[in-house]
């Protein structure tokens, strides 16, 4: 029988992916126990033929103890808490989901920006707690979205803002051309992008490289009353940086799904700011978003057990040839 062995709190939960999963006859081992480091990994690992990962790092370890591993797959798109190397230097095949949750985080993104827009977080806590504060708001349409990262998420964000009635303009490392041109996205460099934007949200991998990508100099560049959106990865937005910016009343508002440490330490100031609007990494989870990721990650299971090279793999060096 076919083992895998998932960290990821919604694989197989949702739309056809429980019952494709019956039907496969594989047996499904969930590591989910926050209260332990790796999960509880490490106690099911050696029985398991593929990791289907969720936040639970991957690290060269796992990769020891997982003797009968035969590929990694992530349950989502980011694999910076994959160590790619080390999987390569085993020979495991990793693979990710792109595109498959894409609308999901973008219309997260866009409540984030309503929330903010019309203090719905403010105005709800005023009317449960008896009081009528009527806070005058501001309207979407109109204002500027600046997209850092226009790849699927991007994209999609991008067509539900046009919608809007906003202007979206953006900065990718391989800029998409016919598809700025298509839907009238104008590409520019990011300090342009920070000092004209209304809002800014961040679509760009972790990892060292993006690590504080958005320091106090950025946050120096953009309107004293814009907002900033972090559905990326903790890591990207200097937490310290935003705080003072927005308790100096140098930024408006921020809306973050992401963190370094997951669930966050919220002694820290920006946690007490009431322009700022919080949610537990949810950007992906919606009941569509999961079955589809889940129904991709089966696919790629298949298509490799019959021995052939899914176009999604990301280190397809160890196929060879």
């Amino acid at each position: 029988m076919t083992v895998l062995l998932t960290t990821s709190p919604g694989f197989g939960k949702y739309g056809a992916v429980s019952a494709r999963l019956d039907e496969l006859g594989w047996e499904l081992i969930r590591c989910v126990d926050m209260t332990k480091p790796d999960g509880g990994v490490s106690q099911h690992i050696a029985r398991a033929d593929y990791l289907v990962v969720g936040l639970v790092p991957v690290t060269p370890e796992t990769i020891a103890q997982g003797k009968n591993l035969k590929a990694v797959l992530k349950h989502g798109v980011g694999v910076d808490n994959i160590d790619i190397p080390a999987c390569t230097g085993s020979g495991l095949p990793v693979l990710n989901t792109p595109g498959a949750n894409a609308d999901a985080v973008a219309e997260l993104a866009i409540g984030m920006m309503f929330a903010l827009a019309r203090n719905i977080v403010a105005g709800h806590n005023s009317v449960v707690s008896g009081g009528w504060n009527r806070t005058i708001g501001t309207q979407i349409g109109g204002k500027t979205l600046g997209i850092i990262g226009l790849g699927n998420i991007g994209k999609s964000l991008a067509l539900k803002a046009r919608a809007l009635g906003m202007t979206v303009i953006a900065q990718d490392a391989y800029p998409d051309i016919s598809f700025a041109k298509a839907n009238g996205i104008d590409f520019v460099d990011v300090n342009t992008l920070l000092a004209k934007s209304d809002y800014v949200s961040l679509h760009i991998f972790g990892g060292t490289e993006n690590t504080a990508f958005i320091n106090a100099e950025k946050l120096a560049r953009m309107k004293p009353d814009a907002c900033l959106l972090n559905l990326a990865r903790g890591e990207v937005v200097d937490l310290d940086a935003l705080s003072d910016a927005l308790y100096d009343k140098k930024l408006g508002g921020a809306g973050i799904d992401a963190y370094i440490v997951e669930p966050p330490q919220t002694g820290h100031p920006v946690f007490s700011h009431p322009r700022v609007v919080f949610t537990p990494h949810t950007g992906a989870d919606t009941q569509e978003a999961l079955a589809n990721v889940g129904l991709m990650n089966i696919s790629d299971i298949e298509s490799l057990m019959r021995g052939e090279h899914p176009r999604r793999v990301l280190n397809p060096e160890v196929f060879g040839g």
